[in-house]
């Protein structure tokens, strides 16, 4: 069995998030989201999220492409993660392009996905706070 993992902070779910799990999961048999838990996000990434951690795992949850759902809490559990769950294929958006290549020294297979053009939860954040201009 193939396994493979992605993390993100899912937060306003939207179709450019439906996107990267669907072809995450072609990636593989199995695929596992860790979710950016909110102190991850506050303490660290400087991210507050309109949704809470919990709902937004079980969000994630009850995508049809997703088999299992962690927690993410910190920047270096995603070596041990791929230990500890035989993770096959690491996948992240291409704005993180380079970023995790150190873990094809752990023997897995790194793969950045385009994102999905013109859709963000910052770009949704922004828009209700300034709606376009008629």
């Amino acid at each position: 069995m193939k396994k493979v993992i992605t993390y993100g902070t899912f937060d306003l779910f939207h179709i450019g998030h439906l996107n990267l799990l669907r072809r995450a999961k072609e990636l593989g048999d199995y695929l596992i989201v860790a979710v950016s838990t909110d102190r991850f996000n506050l303490e660290e990434k400087g991210k507050i999220c309109a949704i809470s951690d919990v709902d937004r795992m079980e969000i994630v949850r009850a995508i049809r492409y997703v088999d299992e759902v962690i927690p993410e809490d910190s920047w270096d559990q995603k070596v041990k993660d791929c230990k500890k769950y035989g993770i096959d294929v690491f996948v992240m958006g291409d704005d993180w392009k380079g970023k995790f290549d150190f873990l094809k020294d752990e023997g897995v297979e790194v793969v950045y996905l385009p994102r999905t053009e013109g859709i963000s939860s910052t770009k949704i954040k922004h828009d209700l706070k300034e709606p376009a201009k008629k």
